[in-house]
């Protein structure tokens, strides 16, 4: 079992900045790729990043977000963070952090096995 808990969300200014962090414990960090998810109120929850054990591999979602978020992690410290910047009123939903095995990134949902309880990002405009 894999406890995730997210962190960091919050009411923001359009072009402002926020920094997400997800911290997990219950399994060896460093075996799971991870991922950070968004759902908006009436729409399905979409993929945003994810990355390898290592953090030497990142993936992101289409050109809404790349450019403005960053996915890291530190392994010493079992968290994974989301960096984002010129945040946008339609980025505006619950971010979940998301964690599964192996060393595929994946941008499915139904790939991960972990999923923590989701932190709120409003960005007004």
């Amino acid at each position: 079992q894999v406890q995730l808990v997210e962190s960091g969300g919050g009411l923001v200014q359009a072009g402002g900045s926020l920094r997400l962090s997800c911290a997990a414990a219950g399994r060896t960090f460093s075996s799971l790729s991870m991922g950070w998810f968004r759902q908006a109120p009436g729409k399905e929850r979409e993929f945003v990043a994810a990355i390898n054990w290592s953090g030497g591999s990142t993936y992101y979602a289409d050109s809404s977000v790349k450019g403005r978020f960053t996915i890291s992690r530190d392994n010493t410290k079992n968290t994974v963070y989301l960096q984002m910047s010129s945040l946008k009123p339609d980025d505006t939903a619950v971010y979940y952090c998301a964690a599964r095995g192996g060393i595929r990134l994946s941008s499915d949902y139904s790939a991960y096995h972990y999923w923590g309880q989701g932190t709120q990002v409003t960005v007004s405009s």
